[in-house]
C-alpha cells in the first residue's frame, strides 16, 4: 500500500530526480520562466518554494542550505540578491503554473512555470481597472438608442417647417 507516500517519483531514481529538480530550479531562478510538463512543474514547485522562503533571511546558514540543494552558486546569488528582494513581502505562492496544452509527440500535458512577481503581463492586468460591463447593459443601450431616435425625429420635425417656410418665400 502507498499510504502517506506523496512524492511523485517521475519515473526516475532518487539521484536522477534530485539532480533534475536541482537543474530545473536553477533554470527557473535564472530565467524566471521555464517550459516543462505539468508533473515536473508540480514537483518543482514543491522543491523551489521552500528555497525561496529560505532566501528571505540572508544568513550564511540559509545560503549554505540553499546551495546544498541547488549546487549552482550563480543561481544562489541571483536568488538572494534579486528574487528575495522582490518577493520579501509575499507570504507564499511564489510560482505560477500556466497550462499550455499537449505535446505533439507523446501527448504529455505541458505548461509554463514562472515566478509570480516577474511576469509583466500579469502585473499589468492586476493593476488595470476592470470594466463594469454586465449583460443587463444591453437593455440600457436599447433604451438610450430609442431615446436618441426620438430626439433625432424631433429635431427633423423642427427643422422641416423652417425649410418649407424658406421655400415658400
Amino acid at each position: 500500500m502507498r499510504h502517506n507516500k506523496k512524492i511523485n517519483h517521475l519515473g526516475r531514481t532518487h539521484s536522477h530526480r534530485k539532480a533534475m529538480l536541482s537543474n530545473m530550479a536553477s533554470s527557473l531562478i535564472k530565467h524566471k520562466r521555464i517550459f516543462t510538463t505539468v508533473a515536473k512543474a508540480k514537483a518543482l514547485r514543491k522543491y523551489v518554494e521552500p528555497l525561496i522562503t529560505k532566501s528571505k533571511t540572508d544568513t550564511t546558514h540559509s545560503r549554505r542550505v540553499v546551495f546544498s540543494k541547488l549546487q549552482n552558486k550563480y543561481a544562489v546569488t541571483e536568488l538572494f540578491a534579486d528574487i528575495s528582494a522582490k518577493i520579501g513581502d509575499r507570504p507564499g505562492g511564489y510560482t505560477r503554473i500556466l497550462k499550455t496544452g499537449s505535446r505533439l509527440g507523446d501527448n504529455a500535458s505541458m505548461c509554463f512555470i514562472e515566478l509570480v512577481d516577474y511576469n509583466e503581463n500579469m502585473l499589468k492586468d492586476t493593476t488595470a481597472k476592470k470594466s463594469t460591463k454586465t449583460r443587463r447593459s444591453r437593455k440600457k443601450t436599447l433604451a438610450t438608442q430609442s431615446s436618441e431616435a426620438v430626439e433625432a425625429t424631433s429635431l427633423i420635425q423642427e427643422n422641416a417647417p423652417s425649410a418649407e417656410g424658406k421655400a415658400e418665400s
